[in-house]
């Protein structure tokens, strides 16, 4: 009797898709009895296949209703991640308005995200009454935050002088000195993992508020040389003798993101704040990064993909209600019509699918 193999088919943007199906991964996948297979996005999804599963970063309206179709004909597919839970981390808002809500239980460590403000317009941005409680410096991000090269253009502002060169909508995040280093969490269903890696420099107290001009920069913990602040200081910083904060603090606050946003695939990024060692800053959120960064992703995709095959052949056995869950919360409900999914597709995700009250355009493929 052949082999029962379970078959992933991928839906990627090319550069996403160069840096993350990797032989390496397929070869590893394909040993444990997992296929990754390419979906052609310029044919209809439902022609292609059979898939057990799709795993995607893909957007547009056709892609969405294509989800939706295949739901329908697949009821017992996994779809990695549902689009309405995904749309919700393309809002710096929104997407760290999940943080302040978690109920983490832990006597030694504690966690929050930095003050922030959205601006909308100039009007705003030279409103003193609205930047009421948030100190300078501060770093200006994007309000949408879809992947692309220009969601990453982010600023570190001095002082009030500088906000005529910002263009809103913008997110204005008061800056916390961090001792340089940030550390990148990936989340891969209930796999957690984290790396250290440097980051923007502390200012020294006198100097906070008072430096004149404003430093460009894109993702803080990629920063080219021309970028840096003080090349001197980054010879001086030993990343190595940084040291970790506690993994087990890391993986409940994972889960609690992973079970709040129905979202299995993403990392976030922390700090931890220099004045108050123990605490704790959770400063972005990223739907399916860059896991080939991550030291080992072949062999923790790997084991998420067996996950998901053994989920996938337990829901197959009858009378089968004790299910591990491993890969985010279950979906049953009713469907929803066709029409009624294009702009937005309701709990039936397999993996999450929260819905989120918000207009789909069609838009670029990001990375």
């Amino acid at each position: 009797m052949a082999e029962r193999r379970f078959c992933i088919g991928y839906a990627l943007a090319p550069k996403k898709r160069q840096s993350f199906i990797q032989d390496s991964l397929v070869n590893l996948s394909a040993s444990r009895g997992v296929d990754l297979v390419r979906i052609d996005t310029e044919r209809p999804l439902l022609d292609q296949g059979p898939f057990d599963c799709i795993l995607h970063k893909f957007y547009g309206v056709d892609w969405r209703k294509q989800l939706v179709e295949f739901r329908l004909k697949n009821p017992n597919a996994f779809i990695l991640d549902s689009p309405d839970s995904i749309e919700r981390l393309h809002n710096r808002i929104s997407m760290l308005q999940v943080v302040s809500e978690l109920k983490i239980d832990n006597p030694d460590e504690t966690f929050g995200i930095p003050k922030q403000i959205v601006i909308y317009d100039k009007e705003t941005l030279f409103d003193r009454q609205a930047w009421e409680g948030l100190k300078f410096p501060v770093i200006a991000k994007p309000l949408v935050a879809d992947g692309s090269a220009k969601s990453h253009k982010m600023a570190l502002v001095f002082n009030h002088d500088c906000l005529n060169k910002l263009k809103p909508p913008i997110v204005l995040q008061e800056f916390v000195n961090h001792g340089g280093i940030i550390f990148k969490v990936y989340v891969v269903g209930q796999y957690v993992k984290c790396v250290k890696r440097k980051s923007l420099p502390d200012e020294p107290e006198v100097k906070l508020g008072n430096v004149e001009g404003l430093l460009s920069f894109s993702q803080v913990s990629n920063m080219t040389p021309r970028e840096k602040i003080d090349d001197k200081y980054y010879k001086m910083m030993q990343l190595d003798d940084t040291e970790m904060p506690p993994l087990s603090f890391l993986t409940d606050i994972a889960g609690g993101l992973r079970r709040s946003m129905n979202l299995n695939l993403f990392n976030f990024d922390v700090i931890r704040d220099s004045n108050i060692g123990n605490r704790y800053l959770i400063i972005d959120i990223n739907y399916f990064p860059g896991y080939a960064k991550m030291p080992g992703y072949e062999e923790i995709l790997t084991d998420f993909f067996c996950d998901l095959a053994q989920k996938k052949e337990a829901m197959n056995r009858p009378n089968n209600k004790d299910i591990e869950d491993k890969i985010g919360s279950d979906r049953r409900g009713p469907m929803q019509s066709v029409d009624q999914e294009i702009t937005k597709i309701s709990i039936n995700e397999d993996v999450g699918g929260q819905s989120v009250d918000s207009e789909k355009k069609e838009s670029p493929v990001q990375d």
